[in-house]
């Protein structure tokens, strides 16, 4: 066996690093069944399912933070994603998070397919994971400095170089314990939705550096080669993967805007015409600097614009540079009114500094203007007046998010809708589990994503079914949502980019883990597709999920996009079908008499 615990035979169990943070210390421990948990969202399943504590609050000390990495991770083009799992201070159920960046090529070659910490520290620390070697070091002289500090500190503490190395940390908005409060990856990537930051905050974790200093055979024979070329050349020599490199997924910005699926404003509208300010293309023109990648990806889909600051009178400018994509843009842009690109590049940078998710802090910022316009809150507890499209504004109200500086901001830290309920503005609270995407498409999508298991565009293709026709059939659309989804979570097992989806069909998923020796986890796809699906969603049941209970506000009610008006009554049927169905998956059958 090498040194990253590859050989061509088939490993039947996991490699896990256990950290307690309690204690100070950890070790390596075997999780079996790799050809039933694959790796992944499925490992993360069955590692919570081993570890977590379902009726305990997420900020026990007990509760694990779960990184799990794939079978085919290191191997293959865009094999690039990590999934962290945590019981979610957002809704205090099981949730996951996805994250690429260098994060999942820096723990395969650390030698482990999952990083699992309990506990709670003392005082502030770091975690520092490498091949053979694990530190648990103080940090309290990090503790309340933004992202961008800690990252420029703790490169300059660690030693090796950067290859390999993958730094997570938190800032502000994770130590105050912000339900949207995220983990950086990298600088340009994150662990972005449902909280995962301020689980960190809440074990006074403030940063874990993983540096992948070992090293793997490549696998013996012919067909490994032959079969990573094709698919490296899918990617690269088609146009599979174009749209990602070129403008990227910007691009849908004045697609969805022209055919009235663009929020806006708390989407209050679906199209305006100051998308011309924001495109794309606009974008690329203005602010591009340059393209990035993950590790192990060739294409490139990471688009990094700048700002400039003035801070000498005499034309003396600080630059930033800021990862742009279109969740970003509609939310520090369209959904706050902004339509000006390098203004909502500062708004991000913002976002990014102190440690947000940038979706949820952009949709809840949307509510409080809103708010603030009916007078149902007023600058005493705003601390600054907001009006759409005032970026000076919102970047101040950014800080004041991020630090809890007063009720208000703890409140509109719990959540858009818990701030909505809060004071009296539930109606046009733009919630669907947690605070929208960018895809106001239609019926399928509100439904898909309110009750989806990471209330997450990236859980469902149900936008693009919304786009492509106006049938209103529940039974089809609930088929399609569940199929949908479980296919989902074999490639969210891998841990394969969703990007790359149309080129890891399933028969290519299956030749890959042959050709890496792998096959016990091919021949058993279809057993651990089913079976995946089910034991993800009981974790989430366990924890509390009642998806027949949940809601869709007011406000989606309200939309109209090429279809015409939103159809409540098809909307109430198709939330109704696809709870139930969702249940079926979150229980256990009942024996028969």
């Amino acid at each position: 066996m090498t040194s990253s615990g590859f050989t061509p035979e088939f490993r039947p169990n996991f490699r896990v690093m256990l950290v307690d943070l309690s204690r100070g210390k950890g070790e390596v421990v075997a999780f079996p069944d790799r050809a039933k948990w694959v790796g992944g969202s499925g490992l993360a399943a069955g590692l919570f399912a081993a570890y977590g504590v379902p009726d305990a609050p997420w900020d026990d000390p007990r509760q694990p933070l779960i990184f799990a990495i794939g079978p085919l991770t290191g191997f293959f083009p865009l094999m690039s994603k990590t999934v962290c799992a945590f019981k979610s201070p957002y809704h205090d159920q099981y949730a996951e998070s996805h994250a690429g960046g260098r994060s999942a090529l820096s723990l395969f070659f650390a030698g482990v397919d999952a990083l699992v910490i309990v506990g709670r520290a003392e005082r502030p620390v770091v975690v520092s994971l490498g091949h053979r070697r694990l530190q648990v070091s103080d940090a309290h002289f990090l503790w309340g400095a933004d992202v961008f500090t800690t990252g420029k500190r703790l490169r300059k503490l660690q030693v090796g170089g950067s290859g390999h190395r993958s730094i997570w940390r938190i800032g502000p908005a994770g130590e105050n314990k912000l339900a949207y409060a995220c983990i950086n990856v990298d600088t340009y990537r994150h662990f972005g939705r449902l909280g995962s930051g301020a689980v960190m905050g809440a074990k006074n974790l403030k940063a874990i550096l993983v540096q992948g200093d070992g090293d793997f055979a490549l696998p013996p024979g012919k067909e490994y080669a032959r079969l990573f070329q094709k698919i490296f050349t899918d990617m690269t020599a088609t146009d599979m993967m174009s749209k990602y490199h070129s403008l990227g997924t910007a691009v849908n910005l004045k697609g969805l805007d022209e055919i009235k699926s663009l929020p806006w404003r708390n989407l209050q509208a679906t199209s305006d015409a100051g998308i011309e300010g924001i495109t794309g293309q606009k974008f690329a023109d203005d602010t591009l600097l340059r393209n990035a990648a993950c590790a192990g990806c060739p294409v490139g889909c990471i688009h990094i614009g700048f700002v400039r600051e003035k801070f000498q009178t005499e034309n003396r400018y600080l630059y930033r540079q800021v990862a742009y994509d279109y969740e970003p843009i509609f939310a520090t842009g369209t959904m706050l009114g902004v339509t000006d690109a390098f203004k909502v590049l500062a708004i991000m940078d913002q976002v990014e500094k102190y440690g947000l998710d940038v979706m949820s802090a952009g949709v809840a910022l949307a509510w409080a203007t809103e708010a603030f316009q009916k007078g149902l809150i007023s600058e005493k507890e705003t601390l600054v007046p907001l009006s759409f499209g005032d970026a000076e504004g919102y970047k101040q109200a950014i800080y004041h998010l991020s630090h809890a500086a007063n009720e208000f901001y703890r409140i509109l830290g719990q959540g858009a809708l818990v701030a909505g309920k809060h004071y009296h503005g539930e109606d046009f609270a733009c919630v669907l589990g947690q605070e929208m995407a960018g895809y106001a498409t239609g019926e399928a999508f509100f439904v898909a994503e309110s009750l989806g298991f990471r209330h997450s565009h990236l859980d469902t293709g149900a936008y693009a079914m919304d786009q492509k026709s106006k049938e209103k059939d529940v039974v089809k659309t609930v088929d399609f949502l569940v199929k949908d989804e479980r296919e989902r979570i074999m490639t969210t097992s891998m841990v394969a980019c969703l990007f790359a989806r149309g080129v890891y069909k399933e028969e290519v998923m299956k030749e890959a883990l042959r050709s890496v020796g792998d096959g016990p986890i091919a021949d058993n796809w279809d057993a651990a597709s089913f079976a995946l699906h089910k034991a993800r969603w009981k974790c989430r049941f366990d924890t509390g999920y009642d998806p027949l209970s949940i809601s869709i506000p007011k406000r989606f009610t309200e939309v109209v996009t090429w279809k015409g008006g939103i159809d409540t009554v098809y909307m109430e049927e198709l939330r109704q079908a696809y709870a139930k169905a969702l249940t079926g998956l979150g229980t256990e059958p009942k024996a028969e008499a």
